[in-house]
């Protein structure tokens, strides 16, 4: 309901949002993404390591959604896909008050859609990742290293860390696709 909600708005911050939710990035990631960034022709979205936490590059499969929005925001000819009105990246506070308004708004329709009305508790562009997470930890049977690597979180433990040099590639484009369909 929220994604069908979601891609009705036709605003910088829902595609954004959107984009955040199909690749599970953190939202500072994707608004302050230029398009040199991205190879559509690959399907691959590098993050610089100057942005990342654990400081190394962090690839991002992309699925076919994902990159037929990036597509559809080609054509707004700014040097981010996900801008403001002067071409600059979004706010970080565009994301948070997009999903503000689509709560309230489903308030004042009596729908509880994806907030529990009883707490009152409001969804976080963050929060999105973590409902990745749950999906592929209970929904899906990737292992759990593949969507720990797609959410580019590091290994606490260094032994381990040492060795698992691969980032997977091949599993994670799978799941980000699977991801997508569940999305879509």
């Amino acid at each position: 309901e929220f994604l069908a909600e979601l891609r009705s708005l036709e605003t910088e911050a829902a595609r954004a949002l959107e984009f955040v939710i199909l690749t599970a990035s953190r939202s500072d990631e994707v608004r302050s993404a230029p398009w040199s960034e991205f190879d559509l022709e690959k399907a691959l979205w590098k993050i610089p390591a100057a942005i990342m936490k654990r400081a190394r590059d962090h690839i991002v499969p992309l699925s076919d959604p994902a990159i037929s929005l990036l597509l559809a925001q080609r054509g707004h000819a700014k040097a981010f896909p996900f801008a403001n009105r002067r071409g600059e990246p979004l706010s970080d506070m565009a994301l948070s008050a997009l999903i503000k308004r689509m709560h309230l708004a489903s308030l004042s329709r009596k729908e509880s859609g994806f907030v529990d009305p009883n707490s009152m508790r409001i969804a976080v562009p963050h929060g999105f990742r973590s409902s990745f997470k749950d999906w592929a930890r209970n929904l899906t049977s990737y292992p759990d290293e593949v969507s720990e690597l797609a959410l580019a979180h590091v290994n606490s433990d260094a032994t381990r860390a040492a060795y698992a040099r691969d980032a997977l590639l091949g599993p994670r484009k799978s799941l980000m696709k699977d991801w997508a369909d569940f999305c879509g």
